[in-house]
């Protein structure tokens, strides 16, 4: 039905002030901007990614803290792992099995991984595409990387299934846990082909992958990255979210709100914030030092005695990186709180304010925002309350402070609202009902 002419002169008027005010509007999104799917590998993934089979004590699924009932995330600003039990902010610790340790950064979201464009994951950056690697990306495992992952999405459920805190075990709990700890990943008694063997003991999963791929149907035996593929294609159709107030804004179809516009103009023009947050999923893929207050037990390997994060720096070794991580998509991030790598803030008004000033904004902190399950506290603070590792933070900051009044934050959070996909945010395929290891679904 054709748009009313009044409706549509409001709309007229409102792009074109918002095309005045804000030149650098991304452009509408679209199906080219994403990588190409396969369904038969998008089912075989959806049910994996809720199958605690992958895990090394069989207990925890990639679903458990990328859950889409806390946004693809968890609800949490350091998740409880291996030895936890439950779910999102009511997950604890299981007391005959107690995890080590908290994990270190916040569990990132998976809105739109399956774009092209993101070529680097993880908040530090260590992995990334890179064409003139022999397999095409480049890892902290350099060249013991396997061949024949798809792509970065495919390649980071690697670290995961990898980590003692995360999903493998504590050491010696089980073949997986022990199997890392001895530094061998592949061949018959290395990790990921000791869950690929897993995988293809299950009739279900083996007949998936035989109708899949027909090499496996010809003999190959499944491997690792036939699961992560899978896996991988799963999150890039599940939860691929561009119908957003604001799409439908850029597309031409509807308004935005007016307060969701003055954020926009604000975003996009003074306020600056599209500097870093730019392009279709508000991401310029780079790394920014933002003064994002550290807590926890820190980014250190288990030999070192420290508990600071670094970020990009423990990957390049270049001093310019110390402190800096990658932006992250703004897609479905009203959904995503707690916010920062550390899960810093609860309350996204409040981040956006704290990161219009980090440096003053860090002095400040309230100890009070982080949203943390009942563990033992005796690593939380130590960062914190080290006023030289706290002095280096807040001297890595990049951007200049800058002030807002009251309603300027409150539109910015009401653009950063309009990028709200609900479809998106719940997914395709949802929840199943059953995986086919036969192992509790977590709901």
């Amino acid at each position: 039905m054709p748009r009313p002419l009044a409706a549509s002169l409001v709309f007229l008027l409102g792009l074109s002030a918002a095309a005045f005010a804000a030149p650098d509007l991304p452009p509408p999104v679209t199906d080219e901007a994403y990588a190409p799917v396969d369904p038969k590998m998008v089912r075989i993934g959806h049910l994996l990614f809720w199958d605690p089979i992958l895990s090394g004590n069989r207990n925890i699924a990639c679903a458990t803290c990328h859950h889409p009932g806390f946004g693809t995330s968890d609800g949490v600003s350091l998740s409880l792992g291996e030895g936890a039990t439950g779910l999102g902010p009511a997950r604890r610790p299981d007391p005959d099995n107690m995890p080590e340790q908290r994990i270190p950064r916040n569990a990132p979201a998976l809105f739109n991984l399956g774009a092209a464009e993101f070529t680097v994951l993880f908040a530090d950056g260590r992995i990334e595409a890179d064409p003139d690697e022999p397999n095409g990306l480049r890892t902290p495992l350099d060249q013991e990387m396997v061949r024949g992952f798809s792509g970065v999405l495919s390649a980071q459920t690697m670290f995961p299934v990898l980590s003692q805190d995360e999903m493998a075990g504590h050491y010696g709990e089980n073949e997986v846990s022990k199997a890392v700890r001895s530094g061998r990943l592949t061949g018959r008694d290395g990790a990921w082909d000791l869950i690929a063997q897993r995988v293809a003991a299950i009739p279900g999963y083996r007949a998936a992958f035989e109708a899949a791929l027909p090499e496996v149907a010809a003999g190959r035996p499944i491997a690792f990255t036939d699961i992560s593929n899978a896996i991988a294609d799963f999150i890039a159709f599940e939860w691929r979210a561009d119908n957003s107030a604001f799409d439908r804004h850029l597309r031409g179809e509807e308004p935005l709100a007016a307060d969701a516009q003055h954020g926009m103009k604000l975003f996009y023009g003074e306020a600056g914030c599209s500097t870093c947050h730019a392009g279709p999923f508000q991401t310029d893929h780079a790394f920014h030092a933002m003064g994002t207050p550290q807590f926890g037990p820190g980014k250190a390997e288990r030999f070192e005695r420290h508990a600071k994060d670094e970020g990009r720096f423990r990957v390049t070794g270049h001093e310019e990186d110390r402190y800096a991580f990658l932006t992250p998509s703004l897609r479905n991030v009203a959904l995503t709180a707690p916010y920062g790598h550390t899960g810093a803030h609860r309350d996204l008004a409040a981040f956006v304010a704290y990161h219009l000033d980090p440096a003053g904004g860090l002095a400040g902190y309230a100890r009070s925002q982080p949203v943390l399950q009942a563990f033992d506290g005796k690593l939380l603070w130590v960062a914190a309350d080290d006023p030289e590792e706290t002095g280096r933070i807040r001297a890595a900051v990049e951007v200049a402070p800058q002030q807002r009044a009251p309603d300027e934050i409150a539109a910015l959070v009401a653009f950063l609202n309009s990028l709200t996909d609900p479809a998106g945010a719940r997914g395709r395929l949802g929840i199943p009902d059953s995986v086919p290891s036969g192992l509790p679904v977590d709901r």
